[in-house]
C-alpha cells in the first residue's frame, strides 16, 4: 500500500491496523535539538485515546507511546523518530459477522475492490485507530511551532444541528467538557442531542474548527503546493472528513467582492487587515492573520440500526452492526485536526527556507 507518508521536509509514515499487534509512526526532518520525551507525545494521544466518556467507544486502551529511536538524552538527534503504540484491547470476534459483507458508509467495498482481498477486524488500515500516528507526528510539530511562537487550537465548533455561535466562543472552556466545545452550556445541549441519538441507535456528525495564531506572512507556494491546498488535503486524508473550508468558505460564494475582501491598513511598521474573511491565506500563501480551517465530519457509519447492504456473493441482505463504536466522531477528531495542521505548516516553514536567497546569505555567512 502506498499513500502512507506525508510532507516533503517535515515527514511522516503511519503504519499498522485497528486489531494488528501496533500502531506507528516514523518522523523524518526533525532538527536536532528539541527537546522531547515520551510524555510530550502521550498528552495529545490521551486526548484522542477511546473509553473516556459515553460518547466514546468502550474499547479500552491506555495508548501509551514508546520512543524507539531518533531521540537521545531527552532531545532529538536529527535522525528518524520511530514511535510504537501496542493494541491492547481487540476483539476480533466482533467483526466476525461482518466478514464477507460490506458495511454501508464504510471502505469495506472499495478496499476489495482495489486489492482482492480485506483486513475486515475494525477496518484495518480504514480504522479511525490509524490516526494514532498522525497524532503522535502533531505532537512533534506543535512542539516545534512552540518554540516560534506559533499556537494550533482545534475544537469542535458544531455537533449535529448545535452551533457555537462566533460570539459564545470561550477558548477555556474546550477542556472543561467531553465533547471539547468552546462553550459549556452549548455542550450540553449536544450532549443532550448525542444520548437522543444512541437511544434511537443512530450516530452524528459536527464540524471541528482549527485556528493557527503567530504565523508570519509568505508561508506556502504560489501554484500546487499552497498553503491552504495542503492544509485541505492533509485535513481530507483524516477518515470520515467530507468537506474543508478555509475562512469563509463556501459562504464566500454568496458574498460580494466589495464585503469578501480584506481591507488592508498600516500603523505605520506593520501591515495588516482589518477584517478575515480570507482565513489567514490569499494566493496559497500565510498574510500573518490568524489561519481558520472547519473540517466537516459524517455521522459514524457504524450503527446498531438495520441497513441494507450486499455481501461478496452478491446477495441483497440486511445487517446490524455491534461491537464498540463512537457515537460521533467529532469529539476525538478534534486533536487529529490540530495534529495534521501542525505538520503541515512545520512542512512548509521548512520548505520556505530556500525561498529568498538574502536570508540564506544571512544564515551562512554572517
Amino acid at each position: 500500500m502506498s499513500g502512507s507518508t506525508f510532507g516533503r521536509q517535515f515527514c511522516i509514515t503511519t503504519w499498522g491496523e485497528s486489531h494488528g499487534a501496533a500502531i506507528g509512526a516514523v518522523i523524518d526532518g526533525c532538527p536536532a535539538g528539541l527537546t522531547l520525551d515520551a510524555s510530550d507525545i502521550q498528552h495529545f494521544l490521551d486526548r484522542r485515546k477511546p473509553g473516556q466518556n459515553q460518547f466514546t467507544t468502550k474499547r479500552q486502551e491506555s495508548d501509551q507511546v514508546q520512543i524507539l529511536s531518533g531521540v537521545f538524552e531527552g532531545k532529538t538527534t536529527g535522525t528518524p523518530i520511530s514511535l510504537i503504540v501496542q493494541n491492547q484491547d481487540q476483539r476480533s470476534r466482533d467483526y466476525g459477522n461482518i466478514a464477507s459483507v460490506y458495511r454501508p458508509g464504510h471502505a469495506d467495498y472499495t478496499y476489495t475492490q482495489k486489492y482482492g482481498f480485506r483486513d475486515y477486524r475494525g477496518g484495518g488500515r480504514s480504522s479511525g485507530r490509524e490516526t494514532i500516528g498522525r497524532v503522535a507526528g502533531g505532537a512533534v510539530a506543535s512542539k516545534i511551532l512552540s518554540c516560534m511562537g506559533i499556537q494550533v487550537t482545534a475544537y469542535t465548533r458544531s455537533i449535529g444541528d448545535i452551533v457555537v455561535p462566533d460570539d459564545a466562543i470561550c477558548y477555556n472552556c474546550i477542556n472543561e467538557n467531553p465533547l471539547y466545545m468552546p462553550n459549556n452550556e452549548y455542550a450540553s445541549r449536544a450532549a443532550s442531542y448525542l444520548e437522543e441519538c444512541m437511544k434511537s441507535q443512530d450516530s452524528a456528525g459536527g464540524i471541528v474548527e482549527c485556528i493557527v495564531t503567530g504565523m508570519p506572512a509568505g508561508i506556502g507556494e504560489t501554484v500546487f503546493e499552497k498553503l491552504d491546498a495542503n492544509l485541505a488535503k492533509a485535513v481530507m486524508s483524516i477518515g470520515a472528513v467530507k468537506g474543508v473550508e478555509i475562512g469563509d468558505g463556501f459562504s464566500a460564494a454568496s458574498s460580494k467582492g466589495s464585503l469578501n475582501n480584506d481591507s488592508f491598513i498600516s500603523d505605520g511598521t506593520s501591515v495588516s487587515k482589518e477584517t478575515n474573511h480570507a482565513g489567514g491565506i490569499l494566493g496559497g500563501m500565510s498574510d500573518a492573520s490568524p489561519i481558520i480551517i472547519r473540517a466537516a465530519f459524517k455521522p459514524t457509519p457504524s450503527i446498531s440500526q438495520v441497513q441494507k447492504t450486499v455481501d461478496m456473493s452478491g446477495e441483497n441482505i440486511e445487517l446490524s452492526i455491534h461491537g464498540r463504536h463512537d457515537p460521533v466522531i467529532v469529539p476525538r477528531a478534534v486533536v487529529v485536526v490540530e495534529a495534521m495542521t501542525a505538520i503541515t505548516i512545520v512542512d512548509m516553514l521548512f520548505a520556505n527556507m530556500a525561498a529568498r536567497l538574502d536570508r540564506i546569505i544571512d544564515f551562512y555567512c554572517k
